[in-house]
């Protein structure tokens, strides 16, 4: 049986993994693809845990990959359910790295994952709602409201602006483009 609200901490997800020579880009450093294929499979996770269902990626919000991941570092990700609607979950993922051999923990990311629930048919399904227990979790909860509101203004903004050429050359100017137009 399907609670009809569930706690944040009910789907509270908590994964490590050491990062090995294998996942490194040409740099040395963990390559960025490797850590979103994580942050894609924790918010599965998180979200399918809170919706009892399985559940698909929709969109990914704003990847800041604000520190390098070295080889040999135990990378800890957490996920949470930031925010409900109907179908959907928005599921915050904040990403870690330590030194295991002196201790120091670095924040390397957060982002922002919209999962939708879906049924043994691939429609979207109804999920439980979010019980909210302190100011922190209610300021995610606000925050993604405000987050899906702004997107979808500037959805709305893109699908009216006339993006002609001729209409935003004086724009161009101010930045690192050279224009050479065919006849």
């Amino acid at each position: 049986m399907q609670k009809d609200f569930k706690t944040v901490e009910e789907s509270h997800v908590i994964i490590s993994e050491l990062m090995l020579p294998s996942h490194s880009n040409f740099n040395g450093k963990i390559h960025g693809g490797y850590i979103l294929s994580l942050m894609d499979q924790i918010a599965f996770a998180c979200a399918s845990k809170h919706s009892g269902a399985y559940c698909v990626t929709a969109s990914v919000d704003t990847v800041d990959f604000l520190r390098p991941i070295e080889i040999g570092e135990l990378v800890t990700m957490k996920a949470s359910v930031n925010y409900v609607g109907h179908s959907s979950m928005v599921i915050g993922i904040r990403v870690e790295a330590e030194n295991i051999q002196n201790g120091n923990v670095k924040h390397c990311n957060s982002s922002y994952f919209t999962m939708v629930a879906k049924d043994k048919a691939g429609r979207s399904i109804e999920v439980p709602g979010l019980i909210l227990k302190n100011d922190n979790q209610i300021r995610r909860f606000a925050k993604s409201i405000k987050k899906k509101t702004m997107k979808k203004k500037r959805i709305q903004e893109f699908l009216i602006t006339d993006f002609s050429s001729d209409r935003y050359l004086h724009i161009l100017e101010e930045h690192k483009v050279k224009l050479e137009k065919e006849a």
